[in-house]
């Protein structure tokens, strides 16, 4: 018999749990996006193409990040949720650093991979750790807040990689976070700690890998929110990383001026969307499964003409007034789906089905959304000349419109496969 998590005896506890979560995740985020508003100085310094940047923003980090998180997944749900958090951020933190040590693409490429190691337990076992301290009825809100690190995060990367880089030099922004993540890592371990097994779940054996990978394999609404989200994240990680460099080619912004429109665009569009997301899902998801799924369906729809015109406008204000809407319907699937996916699984087995998600979406969304938008970018050059990043985005928006047709088929799939 599954026992549901007693948060009434431990009160305040939730709420610092989330608090360190969503610190962490920032730093994660810091970690990722720094290397997106530094693109123009790496490349210049290491003479680096489009396609080979691309790289280093998706490929680089994805594919141990994607893969790792399955294993490491499945340790914390066995061992210690908070000290695989932990060691993982001292990890990301340590090699971000290193990035500021490059001398060349393969340098920088390798210490990438070491991000993308560290980070690979961070997510998953977060998750599972909300879904213990919040019931079902508040858990898109929680899950949602936890992932305000996502625009928070990637807003001070930008911000702070953008000042350190004119100031100092682009390696300088890497040492600097890198070791304030370090910093944290200690301070994380003393104040989060894992919920008692007995209150998470009955005393009976977590559930073998095998075993859960079966349940959700035949459960239909799981792969069609994981490829829904892949889908949409291959455009949502393509245009974060991108954008950065279209406003440089296109619209002539400086550095600090470009960290300033992203960071503006990040804070305002990508918290609001994420608030709304897990309000929307607590409150319809609550009454009908099937809202998990509807909501971010319609969320993507919204968004593919308002993207469209502002990577097609000449004035950087109405670029601005016209991305702020967008970005926050980008950001409005998190909170519902990963609550879903909560759903679909026992307790003692939630990091392992969240890194199981997490591996189908990064994979595919992380590892080839920023590589696909590079190098379409580079084929269009010789048709588009330095508007051909602009043209790389706009062709790619229809991945919005089929990642809102999986997530409306999978909408009515919930009702079932939800425990």
């Amino acid at each position: 018999m599954i026992q549901k998590p007693q948060t009434a005896s431990l009160p305040g506890r939730p709420n610092v749990v989330l608090a360190m979560l969503l610190l962490v995740y920032v730093f994660n985020f810091v970690d990722r996006q720094i290397l997106a508003i530094l693109a123009g100085p790496i490349q210049r310094d290491l003479g680096l193409s489009d396609g080979q940047l691309g790289m280093l923003g998706g490929l680089a980090f994805a594919m141990l990040y994607s893969t790792l998180a399955v294993p490491l997944a499945w340790v914390a749900d066995r061992t210690s949720r908070s000290w695989v958090i932990t060691i993982s951020l001292g990890l990301w933190s340590g090699f971000t650093a290193l990035c500021g040590l490059a001398q060349g693409f393969w340098h920088i490429f390798f210490a990438r991979l070491g991000v993308g190691i560290g980070e690979a337990g961070g997510v998953a076992p977060s998750y599972a750790l909300i879904a213990d301290y919040f019931p079902s009825h508040r858990r898109a809100l929680a899950l949602s807040v936890y992932s305000l690190g996502i625009p928070v995060g990637s807003a001070v990367g930008v911000l702070a990689g953008g000042y350190i880089a004119v100031m100092v030099d682009w390696r300088a922004a890497f040492f600097v976070v890198g070791l304030a993540g370090l910093v944290i890592a200690p301070l994380f371990k003393y104040l989060v700690r894992d919920l008692p097994k007995p209150i998470v779940a009955a005393t009976e054996p977590a559930p073998r890998f095998a075993d859960i990978a079966r349940k959700l394999a035949h459960k239909p609404s799981f792969w069609l929110l994981s490829f829904g989200a892949a889908t949409s994240s291959m455009l949502g990680y393509g245009l974060a990383f991108w954008m950065p460099s279209l406003l440089q080619r296109s619209f002539g912004l400086d550095l600090v001026q470009t960290s300033h429109f992203i960071g503006a665009m990040l804070l305002l569009g990508g918290i609001s969307g994420m608030l709304l997301g897990g309000w929307l899902g607590d409150l319809l998801g609550h009454r009908d499964r099937a809202y998990l799924a509807y909501v971010p369906a319609t969320a993507f729809v919204i968004g593919v003409p308002l993207f469209a015109a502002g990577i097609k406008s000449s004035s950087v204000g109405w670029a601005f007034a016209l991305f702020l809407i967008p970005q926050a319907m980008a950001y409005i699937w998190l909170g519902p789906v990963i609550s879903a996916i909560q759903l679909l699984v026992v307790p003692s087995a939630r990091s392992t089905a969240s890194a199981l998600f997490l591996l189908i979406n990064n994979l595919i969304g992380l590892g080839g959304g920023i590589f696909a938008l590079g190098a379409l970018s580079d084929a269009l050059t010789p048709r588009y000349g330095a508007d051909a990043l602009r043209y790389s985005m706009l062709y790619s928006l229809c991945l919005y419109l089929v990642a809102a047709l999986l997530m409306a088929l999978a909408a009515p799939k919930l009702r079932r496969d939800c425990l």
